[in-house]
Parts: structure tokens; sequence; C-alpha cells
């Protein structure tokens, strides 16, 4: 069975005051046992406030990107063991603002991918389409490319240890989300690229998603769970999502 995940993430946004009422509000909120795994991917700055905050709670965090080298002379950039360091669990890959304002290939994606998973973190795999790609129905082919440089890099089964996250570019920050019928059909097809691995790997959605809109992609067959943006900043909203995810 693959447990329902819902991941918060945060991009450059928060102050160490927000990140510390935020997640105050996230522990009360979701203290107990849950059948949902929830964790939130937060700015490096705060990797060390969320990593003692959330010590005694049962929500996990993650980074949003982190470098393809183990170490070295790459100023600026946050290797796998860097994140380790903290405790973290989860780090994002190949999200499509990665991929757009620092163009990031496929490739070097796969790369960040590898570095991650090698090392035990859980790489969270974003794929997804513009708006264009859509309209000139090549979302299959573009999300296809995405993953095969992953699955040629790393194998079906190294894939199996991450999770895939279906952004469609067009509805992120936008307030348009794509239909349940629309992602699951993704999710579908994802599943289907991936062969026996994809029945045991958590696909998420990522486009916009919010409270009210949850509860029905994740009533959908392939929709394990979402990936957050914006909702996730407000403690309510997230916790309704990570509810409706169980």
């Amino acid at each position: 069975m693959r447990r329902p995940t819902v991941v918060g993430n945060w991009k450059m946004n928060a102050s160490l005051e927000q990140t510390t009422n935020l997640l105050a509000g996230l522990t009360e909120g979701w203290s107990g046992v849950h059948q949902a795994e929830v964790a939130v991917c937060v700015p490096y700055p705060y990797l060390p406030k969320t990593a003692e905050l959330l010590e005694q709670s049962n929500i996990a965090f993650g980074a949003q990107d982190l470098s393809e080298h183990a170490s070295g002379a790459y100023t600026g950039q946050v290797s796998a063991d860097m994140l380790l360091d903290f405790g973290s669990k989860y780090v994002i890959v190949g999200h499509s603002e990665r991929r757009e304002y620092q163009n990031e290939s496929s490739e070097l994606v796969a790369q960040k991918f590898e570095a991650a998973a090698t090392k035990g973190l859980i790489p969270i795999l974003c794929v997804g389409e513009t708006l264009d790609e859509r309209e000139k129905e090549r979302t299959f082919d573009v999300i296809g490319r995405q993953l095969r440089a992953v699955t040629e890099r790393c194998g079906l089964g190294g894939v199996a240890k991450g999770v895939v996250a279906y952004e469609p570019v067009w509805a992120i920050g936008t307030g348009r989300s794509a239909t349940p019928e629309m992602a699951q059909e993704v999710h579908a097809y994802i599943r289907e690229v991936l062969g026996p691995e994809g029945d045991h790997t958590a696909i998420l959605y990522g486009g916009s998603v919010k409270p009210g809109s949850a509860p029905a992609l994740f009533a959908q067959e392939d929709i394990d769970g979402a990936l957050v943006g914006g909702a996730s900043l407000k403690a309510a909203d997230f916790l309704a999502i990570c509810r409706a995810a169980e």
C-alpha cells in the first residue's frame, strides 16, 4: 500500500519568526497517530530551527534543492550530507521554477536525484508541462522525457526510492488547477512509465492545491497526495489538506 503523503514547499518565504509560529501550529494540529505522511521543505537557513522544533513531532522535513556534487569548490551550493546533518528526510529536485529560472536540464535533475537517493535522502522528483505544451497535446511527451532522464540514470528501482510530483506548470501560482480527471490521467501515465515499480511509488499532485480542491483530487486512484505551495504557508489550510489525504 502506498502511504498518502503531503509535502509543503515553502519556496523563498517565511522569516525566522514566521517559521517558528507556523511549525508550532502544524505540530499542535498534527499530533497523535496519522495515516498520512506529512513533511515541509523549508529554505536552507531555517533547517536548524525546523530540526529543533520538529524533533519530537510526527512531521518530517527537508530542503527544496541540493547540489549534484558530494563536496568541493561549488560556492553557494548545498550537498546531501549537509542536509542529512540537520536530519532532513526529503529534498525536492527538478521543481519547474528551477528548471525555468535556473535553466536546469532533465539530465542535471537526474544527477541531483541520484545524489540524494545515494545518500539516503528521499528525492521528490517534479515533472510537468507548460500551458503551451498542454495545448499542443505534448503533455505525455514532455513528462515521459523528464521521467526517462532519471530512469536511464538510476533505473526504475532507483526512481522507486523517491517520490514523483506532477506539477502542471500552468497551474502553479496561477490559481488554476487541473481537474481531478485531468490530474488522474497524467498520474496514471506516470505510473505506467514506471512499470512494476510504479505500483509502490508515491505520485503527488502539485498544482495550486487548496483545502477545497484536495478531497476530489485525493479520491482519484493514482493520486497519492500533494506537493503544496502557497497553502502550506497557512497552518489551517495545510492541515486541512493533510486531513483530506487521510
